[in-house]
């Protein structure tokens, strides 16, 4: 199986080297309008798209979504529990009628002091219904440690971040197994996965057969924030995660991932650069270009990506 899983995975990585860097495109121009726009889940049937936007400095973390109506997406609008805490990292699952997500807001809503990071979820009975209020995931996935980026297979097993001290690093993947109706105690994925250094924002695909995720400043990478793919052997144990290379990686922090596995689309988040020096007659063509384009800030990217 390992012989199988490297075959493949070679494959892969030579199909994108092959490839023009140009098969990377900005998901929507509508995005350009916010200065940091990270953290992707797009529904089923493609006609909904949840993602994080944020301040420069990331102080402010609100969740927005947009729709597609005749074969064009809305503009964009937030989510209606979004308030003065943190919200981030939207998931959905549960055919379209559950999003989860990561927040700081407080367990007693009257009061007014943040919480460490949690996994919570709204949920509706359908697409034209309302989202209930947020509703705290509980023990023993969360705890008073932080923890992040909920992702779930249909079998409803969910992987996550957790940043705690007795993990193999700052931030590691972890797991929780969904069975007789309730999650068991979360479990750190092994050393083909984490490391001492930092594992973070995974996404589990459907089948729990292949995982993505992000590594940061790993050895051998091309720098930063890179994305990882492992797929699960036969043993039901995960392989030893490899680099998905260039395009899809660069010197930059590429992070967030999300597969449509119906379409075979990979989308992440990525803040690479290709900003230089040039004379402008106006100031809109400054500012097209300047928000148009590659420009350092997180833009969420698609490229056409396989994985068997």
């Amino acid at each position: 199986m390992k012989n199988i899983f490297t075959t493949l995975f070679l494959l892969i990585v030579n199909l994108f080297h092959a490839q023009d860097s140009n098969a990377i495109k900005l998901f929507d121009k509508k995005l350009n309008q916010f200065l940091n726009v990270r953290d992707f889940s797009v529904s089923g049937d493609g006609n909904e798209a949840f993602f994080t936007i944020q301040s420069p400095n990331q102080e402010i973390s609100q969740i927005a979504y947009i729709k597609k109506e005749k074969n064009n997406w809305s503009e964009p609008q937030l989510l209606p529990f979004n308030n003065e805490y943190s919200y981030l990292e939207p998931f959905l699952a549960d055919n379209g009628t559950r999003l989860y997500f990561a927040s700081d807001r407080p367990l007693d809503r009257t009061k007014a002091e943040k919480k460490d990071f949690d996994i919570w979820y709204v949920e509706r009975k359908n697409k034209s219904s309302e989202w209930s209020d947020p509703i705290n995931i509980g023990k023993p996935v969360n705890s008073d440690l932080n923890e992040f980026f909920p992702t779930l297979s249909d079998n409803k097993n969910l992987y996550f971040t957790m940043e705690t001290p007795t993990g193999m690093g700052k931030d590691d993947i972890y797991f929780c197994k969904w069975e007789s109706n309730k999650y068991s105690d979360p479990k750190i994925l092994d050393e083909n996965i984490n490391s001492n250094g930092y594992e973070f924002n995974a996404f589990i695909s459907k089948k729990e057969n292949f995982i993505l995720f992000t590594k940061y400043n790993e050895k051998g990478g091309q720098g930063s924030g890179d994305l990882y793919i492992s797929q699960k052997g036969s043993d039901g144990k995960w392989q030893k995660a490899e680099n998905l290379g260039i395009p899809i990686n660069t010197k930059f922090m590429e992070y967030c991932p999300f597969y449509d596995e119906k379409n075979q689309i990979l989308y992440f988040t990525s803040k690479r650069n290709n900003v230089s020096p040039k004379k402008f007659t106006t100031l809109s063509d400054f500012q097209e270009y300047i928000n148009e384009g590659e420009n350092g800030l997180s833009k969420i990217y698609k490229i056409p990506f396989t994985i068997k």
